[in-house]
Formats: structure tokens, C-alpha cells, sequence
């Protein structure tokens, strides 16, 4: 369903009844509405970046939903499609903290190294934000991060507001780096989110760990 790895880590966890009625429920809404992200870029996050291969997990809450912003991953849209507040916001802190200039806003590049751009809510109905939450998603995605939080080789998650930073709970071991700040969208961001410097924070993790660094 999504790759061999990721199938195998999560076997018993699809077999289970909710899971089950969330893919049927997911499946009869695709068919009667427009639901972002595509069909094919449902589980792109976990199909671009294996299990084993995790450096960074940067966690957002749910699909872009505005008209072909979404694809699959967190805080990524589409290219050509103008870039939303919250991921400028993450440009800026980019450029601020690592001196990169990025325009491209699709984010596959960051996947293939090994950021997984996990959304806790993987579907949303065209136009209503949250429209699939509480329907089984939070807890599939809960089950990821605990899987990865249980692996002995060490990664970064990063937790960009509020909502994130409630999942902090479910990693409990003390090989992995968590950093936090509040969210990147345009209320938040001065805030905290500027300066706060999470590129360069996990790369020098990362390194030090002997593992090899993101290109952002």
C-alpha cells in the first residue's frame, strides 16, 4: 500500500478496524468530493522517505487546502503555485539561519535526504481546513512517531506550534533532538519562529551524530 518498509513497520497497525474504516471512508470521500492532497500523493511522505532513512521529522497538522496547493507532504505545495505565508515564513528562517535562497517550493529534495513531512491529518476537504480531523488519522500518524521515537539511531523532530508541539509526549527517547518554537504562519512567526534557527540546530545534530547533513 504505501512501500514495502513502511508496510511491513505498520502491518499490524493497518490491520486494525479504524484503520480500516478510515481508508473506506477516505476512499467514498475522494469519490464524491474534491480532497487534497491527489489520490496517488496520498502516503508521498512515507513513499519518499524510508523507515530507516529518517533525519528529521517535521511535523505539520493538516493538507494545504486551498486549489492544487497540497501534495503529500508537510508544508510543501505544488510547483507554480504561489507560495503560502507559513512556508515564506520558513524561507525566511532558512535564508536567516543557513544562508540558503530557496524558491522552490516543492519539498520532495528534503524527503529524498530524509525529512519526513508527516501531516497528522493527511486528508482535507477542498476549501475547509480540519475537515478530516478526529476521523482515525491522528492515530495512525500517532503510531509513526512513536515507531520512530523507539528507534535506537538518532533524528530531529521539529515542532512548529501549538498543535506539534502536543505530540512531544509520544518521544520519549533521549537519543533524539527535539526543537520546538511556535508555528511559522504570519501571526506566530515574530513571535519566536524567527531566530529560532531549526536548519542549522539540526544539521549540527545531525553531524555530530555522524549522520549525514540535510541540503536545504
Amino acid at each position: 500500500m504505501i512501500n514495502k518498509e513502511w508496510d511491513f513497520i505498520l502491518k499490524e497497525e493497518m490491520e486494525k478496524a479504524y484503520f480500516r474504516n478510515l481508508i473506506s471512508f477516505i476512499n467514498i470521500e475522494y469519490k464524491n468530493k474534491i480532497i487534497y492532497p491527489k489520490y496517488n500523493d496520498l502516503f508521498k511522505s512515507l513513499k519518499l522517505t524510508n523507515f530507516d532513512d529518517v533525519k528529521i521529522v517535521i511535523l505539520g497538522q493538516d493538507p494545504y487546502h486551498g486549489d492544487k496547493e497540497a501534495n503529500g507532504l508537510s508544508f510543501s505545495v505544488e510547483k507554480g503555485v504561489k507560495t503560502p505565508p507559513s512556508l515564506r515564513n520558513i524561507f525566511k528562517e532558512l535564508n536567516n539561519d543557513v544562508k540558503i535562497i530557496r524558491n522552490e517550493t516543492d519539498l520532495t529534495d528534503w524527503a529524498k535526504q530524509g525529512v519526513l513531512l508527516l501531516n497528522s491529518i493527511m486528508t482535507v476537504i477542498k476549501d475547509k481546513p480540519l475537515s478530516h480531523k478526529n476521523i482515525g488519522w491522528e492515530t495512525f500518524t500517532d503510531k509513526i512517531i512513536e515507531l520512530l521515537s523507539e528507534r535506537e539511531k538518532p533524528m530531529v523532530f521539529i515542532l512548529w506550534g501549538n498543535y506539534a508541539r502536543s505530540k512531544k509526549d509520544l518521544i520519549k527517547n533521549k537519543n533524539h533532538l527535539i526543537i520546538e518554537s511556535v508555528h511559522p504562519s504570519p501571526l506566530s512567526a515574530p513571535r519566536g519562529f524567527f531566530g529560532s534557527k531549526p536548519f542549522s540546530k539540526a544539521n549540527t545534530f545531525l553531524e555530530s551524530n555522524n549522520i549525514k547533513k540535510i541540503n536545504w
